[in-house]
């Protein structure tokens, strides 16, 4: 990451000096002054995040003490065992596994984790070879990298902080996307370890998924242009309703004091967002430096140049600094994000699409560091190209849906 960093400052700063030699004498001025600008967007960004999370950081608070992850783990472990036969079922490591996916599926960021974590952890005892990575850790950080978020708060909250007339409205398209890059991920990964996917208990849940996304697409199709957008805003709205509801009838049924919970779970969503401010002042400056210098310009030009060669509509362009930094960086992508919604609009076609684009997948390579680092793997075997291959089919279908619901 601090290559990453480094290299953003030093290429724009190359840049300003190369427009100063065009005879630009305004580039250094342009760009100094696009660094402040950063850090105050970064900081105005933080601060008005601090409600949003600080309620979502309490309601989740709810289900991890109502035990409702851990029902919600139990309904997906048929279907991980399928896909991580050697992992016995019932053991440590397949219960941590899917009390993992179940947090990401219920977009408990803070949970899930510290339970992928302790799932590597258990996965690795197992490990015959402790510094190669096994099939089953493999197919686990895939599933991490691209599994399917039913409530994505984290993307909800920025569209809500910078404006938008419907946060909810890009639910759908997005939900198709990290269904897509789901889908490919595994697919891959399987072939790669010659797992059967013709499983009845796995086609019956892809059927299942994809009748219920194929119904939700037909319906676009059947309603105005302009109602699809209302379609996806009332199955976001509608679904985290019905997350809330639950949250709060499981607190209930637990004897939780969901009061006192939410508290506490509210008090970290406070300290979250002081948290993320130095986070987005490094990336959102970086960004700005090589936007104000051309350097960004420059690339997403070439790209438009190219996309027209072909006759491709190019508005697209716009959300692509989200789509190159999502591999590498999630606190990277979340600041292109959020400069793309700055200067383009929450509202736009590039603003919605870059939100889709951000909650399609994860961070790949952050992924792979942290939980193959925790337990000492240094050999990946194919690991990365299963995500690389998950991410781009992700990134390629918020496109494509973006340009359905909202081009």
């Amino acid at each position: 990451m601090h290559r990453l960093f480094t290299g953003f400052f030093l290429i724009g700063i190359a840049g300003a000096i190369l427009q100063l030699l065009l005879g630009d004498t305004g580039a250094p001025a342009r760009v100094v002054g696009a660094l402040w600008e950063a850090a105050d967007l970064a900081v105005q960004v933080s601060l008005g995040l601090i409600g949003v999370l600080a309620l979502w950081s309490g309601l989740f608070r709810l289900a991890e003490q109502s035990r409702l992850a851990d029902r919600l783990a139990a309904l997906v472990q048929p279907v991980l065992h399928r896909l991580m036969p050697s992992v016995p079922e019932g053991s440590q490591a397949g219960a941590g596994i899917s009390m993992n996916m179940a947090a990401n599926m219920l977009g408990l960021d803070n949970a899930a984790t510290p339970l992928g974590l302790k799932a590597m952890s258990s996965l690795q005892e197992s490990n015959p070879r402790p510094r190669t990575a096994s099939d089953a850790q493999i197919m686990f950080l895939v599933l991490n990298t691209s599994a399917v978020t039913l409530v994505p708060v984290t993307v909800l909250l920025y569209r809500t902080q910078q404006g938008a007339a419907d946060p909810a409205d890009i639910y759908l398209p997005m939900l198709m996307a990290t269904t897509a890059s789901t889908f490919v991920g595994v697919a891959l990964t399987a072939r790669l370890q010659g797992i059967r996917l013709r499983d009845p208990i796995l086609l019956a849940v892809a059927a299942g998924w994809l009748a219920l996304l194929g119904l939700l697409g037909l319906a676009v199709w059947w309603v105005p242009p302009d109602a699809s957008a209302r379609l996806s805003s009332l199955l976001g709205n509608g679904l985290l309703l019905a997350v809330i509801g639950a949250f709060f009838v499981a607190a209930w049924r637990a004897r939780v004091d969901s009061y006192d919970a939410f508290i506490e779970g509210a008090k970290e969503g406070f300290n979250l967002a002081v948290r993320l401010i130095p986070y987005l002042v490094a990336m959102l400056a970086a960004i700005a430096m090589l936007r104000a210098s051309g350097v960004l310009e420059a690339v997403l030009s070439a790209i438009r140049h190219a996309a027209l060669w072909l006759g491709w509509d190019t508005r697209f362009v716009d959300a692509l600094p989200v789509a190159l930094l999502k591999p590498l960086s999630g606190s990277g992508a979340r600041a292109a994000m959020l400069d793309v919604m700055h200067t383009q609009g929450v509202d736009s076609l590039a603003g919605r699409m870059a939100a889709v684009m951000q909650g399609s997948t994860e961070t790949t390579f952050y992924v792979l560091a942290v939980y193959f680092g925790s337990v000492g793997v240094r050999n990946f075997r194919y690991a990365l190209w299963c995500g690389l291959a998950a991410d781009t089919a992700g990134l390629v279908t918020a496109i494509l849906v973006s340009y359905l619901f909202f081009g």
